[in-house]
């Protein structure tokens, strides 16, 4: 004797529960949802700001000392001068405290321009934060100087990324800028002493320089 099979139509049902898992490809993937973007306040730095000047300058020696590597130091007062003048980029989380901070400085009467000093704070790191700042201070740059090359010197692979990203490509030492005050700075570097034995040729750092007269981005 055949059994009739009865078929249930669960679709106009309202008690059933809504999927507990509504993106099954990103978890068989193992992916991770995205965390939600964290909103912070990336402006020009001014007279108000000297108050965040110590936590700076802390902030980038403990960096420097944690990762091992070189980062030129930048002493309180030559920050102050950066911000009185317009040439640093800080950044605020929302709810008012310092999150991070970059400054440019100009070689060779205006031909040359170094973006330097960028620093996150810890609690604040892998939010993408140090990108948007990066883009800031190239703005900054471009904006002051719109005819000098721009030059990064750096040990750290995120940052190259970054430079890469905005049309900085790697050179030699040799086509950086000749103007003794900026090599003066790199005295403060535990890498310095390399430096002088390489007659400034090279160093651990990777140089890579945004030529104007050939590219045509615009911030």
């Amino acid at each position: 004797m055949k059994t009739r099979q009865r078929t249930i139509n669960f679709s106009d049902n309202p008690f059933l529960l809504s999927d507990p898992f509504p993106d099954k490809t990103a978890l068989l993937l193992g992916i991770q949802p995205a965390e939600e973007l964290l909103t912070f306040t990336i402006e020009i730095a001014n007279a108000n700001h000297l108050f965040w000047i110590k936590e700076i300058c802390e902030t980038t020696l403990s960096s420097a000392i944690a990762r091992g590597t070189g980062i030129s130091g930048r002493s309180p007062e030559t920050l102050e001068e950066k911000m009185k003048k317009g040439e640093a980029i800080i950044a605020f989380a929302s709810d008012g405290t310092w999150a991070g901070f970059s400054f440019i400085s100009s070689w060779g009467n205006g031909q040359f321009v170094s973006n330097s000093g960028l620093i996150v704070a810890p609690q604040f790191r892998h939010t993408g934060l140090a990108k948007r700042i990066k883009r800031k201070i190239f703005w900054l740059s471009r904006q002051r100087y719109p005819n000098a090359s721009i030059f990064s010197l750096t040990t750290g692979l995120t940052v190259m990324k970054m430079n890469h990203e905005l049309g900085f490509e790697p050179v030699t030492y040799s086509e950086l800028t000749t103007d003794e005050r900026f090599w003066e700075s790199c005295k403060s570097c535990i890498n310095c002493p390399i430096l002088m034995s390489k007659e400034r040729k090279n160093c651990l750092c990777t140089a890579m320089l945004y030529n104007p007269k050939t590219k045509s981005n615009e911030f």
